[in-house]
C-alpha cells in the first residue's frame, strides 16, 4: 500500500541564520553593552545590540535571533515585559537575562516566565560564554527537532500513497478522514502489509505530530516485562526493579502509541489496556498512585480478533474499544496491479542509497514478480 516499509534516516541540516549564530545584547549601560558585543564576538558570535526594550522589540520583530541576552532594569520597556513579548511571539529563542542582586527575586519570576536562565551582575566573561553556549545547543536541538518533525510529516504524507485497489483507496481515504480526531484505530492486516507506516502517517497528518510516536511491540516481550514497558514500574516492584520506569503511555504522553501485535498481550494485561482507554488513567506496576495520561492509541494485528474472542482469549470489551475506526490493508496477492509501481519504487531508492543506476526491469522479471505469491507482503517485495 505505501511506498515506505524502512525509511531512510533523517539528517539534520542547521539553516543559514543559526550557522551565524546570532546574538540579540539588550543593555541600557552603554560600557556593559560594549563589553557584551566584544566577548561574544571573539567567541565567534554574530552580535547585535540594543539600549532599550523598544529598541530590542523592534529588532526581534524584523530580523531572526538564536539567543537574546536581557536585562531585567531597561528603560521604555523593562525586561519582563521584553522577555514575555519574546516568549509570545518567538518562543523558540532562549532568554537569558542580566540581573543585579537587588533583582534577583525578579530573575526568578523571568525564569517561571519562560527564561532560559539568568547571569549576575558583575559577571564572569567566562561564566556568560558558556550560558549562551548552552543557550544555543539548547536552540539548535529545538530547531533540529522542529525540521525532523517536518520531515517526517512530509515523508508520511497520504499523498505517498501507492496503489489502486478499491481496497488499498478505501484504506487510505479512512485513514485521511480520521487522521484529525483522537478515536482509536485498529488496523488489520498480514505482516508486511504497511501497517507501522499507516500509523506513523495517522500520526504525523494529526494535531499531535509535534508529539511523540511510540511503538511498542507486544509480542516480542513476557508477560510481565509487556506491563512494565507500557505503564511503568516502581522501585522494588519485583526482583531487578533496582529504579522507577517510566512506560510507554507516560512517555507518549499527548502523542500516539502503537500497540503491534495486539493479539499477541494476555488476559490480565487486556484488563489495565482496557482501564486506560476507558478512564485515561492507570498505576506503574507496584504503584498506587493513579497517572492521567492523553495519548491516542493505534492497534495493529494479524490475528482474528473475533476468532480469539469466541474461544476466550481476547476481551470482548477491549476488542470494541479498539475497534472504533477498523482499517484493513489487503495482502500483495490480492492487489498484483500494484506491484510494478511498488517494484520500482523501491529499485529507484536503492539506485539513490547505493549510487547505482539499474535502469529497470525486464518483461519476463515483472512477469515472477506478478506470478509469486508474496507471503511477506511489501516488505518481501522490498
Amino acid at each position: 500500500m505505501y511506498n515506505e516499509m524502512t525509511p531512510p534516516p533523517v539528517y539534520f541540516t542547521p539553516n543559514a541564520m543559526l550557522a551565524q549564530h546570532t546574538v540579540l545584547a539588550v543593555e541600557d549601560e552603554p560600557a556593559l553593552r560594549r563589553i557584551l558585543s566584544d566577548a561574544l564576538g571573539q567567541a565567534g558570535y554574530h552580535v547585535d545590540s540594543a539600549e532599550d526594550g523598544i529598541e530590542a522589540v523592534n529588532r526581534i520583530e524584523q530580523q531572526e535571533y538564536s539567543v537574546v541576552i536581557l536585562d531585567i532594569g531597561l528603560p521604555r520597556l523593562n525586561g519582563m515585559e521584553v522577555l514575555r513579548f519574546v516568549k509570545k511571539r518567538r518562543p523558540d529563542i532562549p532568554v537569558i537575562m542580566i540581573t543585579a542582586n537587588a533583582t534577583m527575586e525578579r530573575a526568578i519570576e523571568a525564569l517561571r516566565e519562560g527564561a532560559y536562565d539568568y547571569i549576575r551582575k558583575p559577571f564572569d566573561l567566562g561564566d556568560l560564554e558558556r550560558v549562551v553556549e548552552r543557550a544555543m545547543d539548547r536552540r539548535l536541538l529545538i530547531d533540529e527537532n522542529r525540521y525532523l518533525h517536518s520531515e517526517l510529516k512530509a515523508r508520511y504524507d497520504f499523498d505517498n500513497v501507492i496503489g489502486m485497489t478499491p481496497e488499498v483507496q478505501q484504506a487510505y481515504l479512512m485513514a485521511t478522514q480520521v487522521a484529525d480526531s483522537n478515536a482509536t484505530v485498529l488496523i488489520r492486516g498480514e505482516t508486511g502489509t504497511g501497517k507501522e507506516f499507516l500509523a506513523r502517517a495517522i500520526h504525523y497528518q494529526s494535531q499531535r505530530a509535534e508529539k511523540p510516536f511510540l511503538k511498542v511491540s507486544c509480542g516480542a516481550l513476557p508477560e510481565t516485562l509487556l506491563e512494565s514497558e507500557l505503564f511503568g514500574h516502581e522501585k522494588g516492584a519485583f526482583t531487578n526493579a533496582l529504579t522507577r520506569h517510566i512506560g510507554r503511555f507516560e512517555r507518549a504522553h499527548h502523542g500516539t502509541l502503537m500497540l503491534d501485535e495486539i493479539g499477541d498481550i494476555s488476559l490480565p494485561v487486556q484488563v489495565k489496556l482496557l482501564r486506560v482507554l476507558q478512564e485515561r488513567e492507570f498505576e506503574r506496576v507496584g504503584g498506587s498512585e493513579p497517572i492521567r495520561v492523553d495519548v491516542r492509541v493505534i492497534a495493529a494485528t494479524h490475528r482474528n480478533l473475533e476468532e480469539m474472542i469466541q474461544e476466550g482469549t481476547f476481551r470482548q470489551d477491549l476488542y470494541y474499544r479498539l475497534n472504533v475506526i477498523p482499517v484493513h490493508l489487503p495482502p500483495l496477492r490480492d492487489r498484483r496491479a500494484d506491484i510494478p509501481t511498488l517494484a520500482r519504487h523501491f529499485l529507484k531508492r536503492y539506485n539513490d542509497e547505493t549510487g547505482k543506476n539499474v535502469k529497470g526491469f525486464t518483461k519476463e522479471a515483472l512477469d515472477l514478480l506478478h506470478r509469486y505469491n508474496w507471503p511477506g507482503n511489501i516488505r518481501e517485495l522490498q
